[in-house]
């Protein structure tokens, strides 16, 4: 099977952490810090504002506690979201407003967001889909006027930027997933940025038991009384990496121009490969001054094929998916409104392999099975070229 997603690991990685088991501490030290602080290198943001989590949905999670949302608080949020950004906003007691995005770039814009906001709107959070920045910097610009903290879901994003500035550093908090079907993996894990220090201590504080603290091997080299002692702040989870995950991550963060640069080869021959196949659309080019991670490559057919073409590639050995099943389709979610960019977009759009360990003889079958099977479902749904 040609995965749609899949993490490029090695010796490297292996070297890393038989350093960690050597070491004889697994849990969070050095190379965490280390790794926080090369991150923070790779944002251009201080190290002081990063937390490193168990994972991007946790993340998700302390953001929602840190701004405080609560029943009667509303967050704005595209409805071609991560099922946990709403999960979130709603385990908080809180209620997801879920906006339209554009269907082609599936994306929402300002004209998206904006008639969405209310005076209980307490949050807007965004996600840069497929690796492409959007329209985050009209967005943010929007919820600064309005005084309404913006979460950012840079999930897919680990190295967009708009202008030079890191997506997840445009909003008030920002959000990076580092699971296995990402770009850089470490096994499970995410990272947290907020632009405030003291939001940023308080989510360290609220990650690790609300202990205001080091732990007591530390205590006890700075102190020496004891170090067994603790005192909590607020309340918290035990939310936190290890060193682990952490050495993993400091390799594949090294190696990550390399990885966007083989996905971004892969999108451009992608894009010329299905130029000429009618009746498919492929994701626009990142305008000026966007540098996408290209983590996603959609395509868009016609809604009576759709489903045909991605069984007939999964019978020939490719997996597909749409990613993400609109939101506001939820019944969990409550009563929302009709929503015709994003349902057309979920009609219409399907996501084909992407990732650094595509070689091009997989690019190819990719290419040429999709190409065939558009062709011959058309024809069977009698849709004529345009």
């Amino acid at each position: 099977m040609i995965n749609l997603f899949e993490p490029a690991l090695g010796e490297e990685e292996l070297a890393a952490v038989r350093e960690v088991f050597a070491s004889g501490w697994l849990g969070k030290g050095a190379r965490t810090s280390a790794f926080e602080a090369a991150f923070a290198a790779h944002l251009g943001v201080p190290a002081d504002r990063l937390v490193s989590l168990n994972s991007c949905t946790e993340g998700l999670f302390l953001a929602a506690e840190l701004l405080g949302i609560g029943p009667g608080d509303e967050v704005v949020l595209p409805s071609v979201s991560f099922v946990g950004a709403a999960n979130a906003v709603a385990a908080r007691g809180g209620t997801p407003v879920f906006c339209d995005v554009d269907p082609h770039t599936l994306n929402p814009s300002v004209a998206h967001v904006a008639p969405r906001l209310t005076a209980a709107t307490r949050a807007v959070l965004v996600l840069h889909y497929g690796g492409y920045p959007g329209d985050v910097e009209n967005i943010a610009a929007l919820c600064r006027d309005r005084g309404i903290p913006l979460i950012e879901d840079a999930a897919c994003a680990v190295a967009s930027r708009v202008a030079g500035t890191a997506c997840g550093t445009f909003g008030d908090i920002g959000l990076w997933s580092f699971d296995p079907m990402k770009i850089l993996v470490t096994g499970d894990g995410g990272m947290l940025y907020a632009r405030d220090p003291t939001l940023a201590q308080r989510a360290g504080e609220l990650a690790y038991l609300g202990m205001r603290q080091a732990s007591g091997y530390a205590q006890a080299a700075s102190t020496g009384r004891r170090w067994w002692e603790f005192h909590i702040g607020p309340f918290g989870r035990r939310s936190i990496t290890n060193d682990i995950a952490s050495a993993i991550g400091s390799v594949q963060l090294a190696k990550l121009p390399s990885f966007v640069r083989r996905r971004q080869e892969v999108t451009h021959a992608y894009g010329d490969r299905l130029a000429d196949v009618a009746g498919l659309r492929r994701p626009a080019p990142p305008p000026p001054g966007h540098e996408s991670s290209y983590y996603f490559y959609w395509v868009q057919m016609d809604r009576r094929i759709r489903d045909e073409v991605a069984t007939r590639l999964y019978r020939r050995g490719i997996y597909t998916s749409f990613r993400y099943a609109p939101l506001h389709l939820v019944s969990a979610y409550g009563t929302q409104p009709t929503l015709p960019g994003t349902e057309r977009a979920a009609a219409e759009t399907l996501c084909i392999p992407l990732h650094q360990g595509l070689d091009d003889t997989q690019l190819d079958t990719v290419a040429t099975e999709l190409r065939a099977a558009v062709a011959e479902e058309s024809e069977l749904a009698g849709i004529k070229e345009p």
